[in-house]
């Protein structure tokens, strides 16, 4: 049997993931079906956290373009992001994967508030740690969030859960002919500007050399075989 590459990973989840087919909202289904791949991770022994995004409800940029005020906006994300981590907590809870929500912004009847040394006993007792409310910070996204989660943490890897299988050159939704890398250097997806994460989150994983692996979550088992080292979707490293 193969053995996980990794003892700790971040798992980093748009809030468009969890739509389904539909375009805003949570689908019971998706939420289940990602609460299972969870779990089958964490059968191997490996460590999860998990940043979670929250544009199926609310995108505070796309406010703000609009007129709003760009910092209310940008609070009215994070409180979408809070939504969607205690909609996963459920679903976990519910296949008897012991799991604690962490906010970065403080509500402690609904969650824990982010403390960094209670995180990780939490994960080195084999509970799932999901971190919601961003940084806690109007003006960074929550890619940000997961990259600085993921340091403070120690985790090895980031896995950056999408509906497409990798990084293209130009949108393979659009273009028929686009073409995926397998590799990046941090270097190229910042002078490429290519759509990974925002620069401010790969500048941080770049200063900490820690990887990023771009897969489609879409297909069933994926997160499993990103941990088992098998080569999908696009990795980006030093």
């Amino acid at each position: 049997m193969k053995r996980p590459q990794y003892k700790r990973i971040l798992l980093k989840l748009s809030g468009e993931v969890l739509t389904g087919e539909g375009e805003y909202g949570i689908d019971p289904a998706v939420i289940q079906q990602i609460a299972q791949e969870i779990k089958e991770v964490k059968n191997l022994g490996v460590e999860v956290a998990i940043v979670i995004g929250g544009g199926n409800i609310f995108r505070g940029m796309a406010a703000s373009s609009k007129g709003m005020d760009r910092v209310s906006a940008d609070y009215m994300g994070m409180l979408a992001t809070v939504m969607n981590g205690i909609a996963l907590q459920g679903a976990l809870e519910k296949i008897d994967v012991q799991t604690r929500v962490q906010t970065a912004i403080e509500m402690r009847e609904v969650a824990e508030p982010y403390i960094r040394r209670r995180a990780i006993r939490h994960l080195e007792k084999g509970r799932v740690v999901i971190f919601a409310g961003g940084t806690g910070n109007p003006y960074f996204t929550t890619d940000t969030a997961a990259s600085l989660r993921a340091m403070e943490i120690g985790a090895e890897v980031i896995l950056k859960a999408t509906k497409v299988d990798g990084v293209y050159d130009v949108d393979p939704l659009l273009h028929k002919h686009a073409r995926k890398y397998d590799e990046l250097a941090y270097l190229d997806v910042l002078k490429k500007q290519l759509k990974v994460m925002d620069a401010t989150a790969i500048s941080l994983c770049m200063d900490h050399q820690i990887p990023i692996i771009v897969f489609n979550l879409k297909k069933k088992g994926n997160v499993k075989r990103v941990v088992l080292g098998e080569r999908i979707g696009t990795k980006v490293r030093g």
